[in-house]
């Protein structure tokens, strides 16, 4: 019975492992094969070249800086959105108590969690067109035109938040933040409401405040969420392109001023699409593609604990 059931695993896996291979395998190999060559990208014609270009991204500094921005973003874009997605979920799902003491969400928890959730739903094209005009360099826009309300800003001389070597980064981290947050709160309700309320009555009755029964009981009952969570995030800091490319100042695709928003997918597509330099576009995807595989293993490997039941 048992050499029977494998002709039929294989019937059935034969024709997806097939179009895998030919629709993702392939298109890898035969990107880190044009990374090889010095491919312009509009002819045929390519010659072989070694790790030339490889090599070349070692001593080129704009490569560089926008490897330093995905590396920022890397750090922060995971700490700050799983921090603040905890301590709302945390909120909602813990933050009420009844009059007999027991523990229970605020009122109302399910209407704020679609209210969190809400930027989730909108496309990076509604997020630029919504974000240029919270940071128009002007007092017309949201941001500015609140500083200059409460008077912290002079209505003559604004900020120009996208156009300011030391502020377009931060700001775009923003916006990603803004976005996330509330995906990762409904992911993480979902798994707070898994644990058994009598624990965190025991951990109150025990007196443990609130911030010991969130680092103590909570966190570490949710691990596993945000370990996952930690990974999807880090996958995320290595991309950025559909931000910078649509709000940043910069020729083709975005990066400025003067590559202070430069990463790593803005640099790539500049060079593929507008240098002509193909080849060295697919040395980058080959990096990229590598640098991601590294991060996630190790943020899957440095966040992993052992497993908690209850």
């Amino acid at each position: 019975m048992r050499h029977r059931r494998y002709p039929f695993i294989v019937g059935f896996l034969i024709v997806p492992v097939a179009l895998y291979a030919v629709l993702v395998i392939w298109p890898y190999i035969q990107t880190f094969g044009y990374s090889l060559t010095d491919w312009s990208g509009e002819s045929q014609t390519m010659h072989f070249i070694g790790l030339k270009n490889y090599t070349a991204l070692l001593s080129d500094h704009v490569f560089l800086t926008a490897l330093e921005h995905n590396g920022l973003l890397l750090v922060f874009l995971p700490v700050i959105t799983i921090l603040l997605a905890l301590f709302f979920a945390f909120m909602l799902n813990v933050g009420g108590q009844g009059r007999t003491g027991g523990v229970q969400g605020v009122a109302g928890a399910a209407f704020y969690k679609v209210v969190f959730f809400f930027p989730q739903v909108l496309s990076v094209a509604i997020l630029a067109v919504l974000f240029e005009a919270v940071y128009r360099s002007d007092a017309g826009g949201l941001l500015n035109g609140v500083l200059v309300k409460i008077g912290l800003e002079n209505s003559q001389n604004p900020i120009e938040w996208l156009n300011d070597p030391g502020t377009v980064l931060w700001c775009l981290l923003a916006i990603m933040v803004w976005q996330g947050v509330g995906f990762y709160l409904v992911l993480f309700s979902a798994a707070m409401q898994s644990i058994p309320k009598e624990i965190f009555e025991a951990a109150l009755l025990d007196g443990a405040g609130r911030a010991q029964t969130f680092f103590k009981v909570t966190m570490p009952l949710l691990w596993d969420s945000v370990q996952t969570a930690w990974v999807y995030l880090a996958i995320a800091a290595m991309d950025f392109f559909a931000l910078v490319s649509t709000l940043t100042p910069g020729t083709a695709y975005g990066g400025g001023p003067d590559y202070h928003s430069e990463v790593l997918s803005t640099y790539l597509m500049r060079n593929f699409l507008y240098f002509g330099k193909s080849g060295y576009a697919c040395a980058m995807g080959v990096v990229i593609l590598f640098l991601t595989l590294i991060v996630s293993v190790l943020a899957l490997r440095a966040t992993r604990r052992e497993r908690i039941e209850f």
